[in-house]
């Protein structure tokens, strides 16, 4: 059900986004937001991370949306260096708890690896990942594969509001 029918059938008025960011939608006590991110357009990772702090501007203790962020950015970036087909980002959220997938289309599983002193700033995404995640994982999907990380806060408000 989308937000708007939802809106409808409790009384209330408004659009199919009330108080949510384009492309998110309420599902019960949780919200879910999802994006489409073109192959090698790093210039669409700024876009996501907009959209996301806007998604959390209510969510979480102080700090813990910039973490969200961050991890989600070095996700995508991942997923648009090291594939050609793009990547489909999605961000759930529930008054405690985000978890971020990013799926791509190749089959390579990704590893965390600690880069030399001199491999510029290569290397250190999934490494920030796994140190700063309350959860990680990587899931293989039909096609590809989806990396996903969790975080959890006491809430700072109300979810998508």
């Amino acid at each position: 059900m989308r937000v708007g029918e939802m809106m409808g059938r409790q009384g209330g008025a408004g659009s199919v986004t009330d108080g949510l960011v384009p492309g998110a939608e309420r599902h019960g006590r949780s919200v879910q937001w999802r994006r489409h991110v073109a192959g090698a357009d790093l210039s669409a990772v700024p876009g996501v991370r907009c959209a996301l702090r806007e998604l959390l501007r209510h969510w979480g203790e102080p700090g813990v949306p910039d973490v969200a962020e961050l991890l989600t950015s070095e996700l995508v970036t991942n997923a648009l260096i090291h594939t050609e087909h793009g990547a489909v980002v999605t961000a759930t959220m529930t008054p405690r708890t985000l978890r971020v997938e990013v799926r791509d289309f190749a089959t390579a599983l990704p590893t965390p690896y600690a880069p030399a002193i001199d491999d510029g700033t290569h290397g250190r995404g999934l490494v920030l990942v796994q140190a700063l995640a309350d959860a990680w994982g990587v899931l293989t999907h039909g096609v590809g594969k989806v990396v996903w990380f969790e975080l959890t806060s006491r809430p700072a408000g109300p979810v998508g509001v």
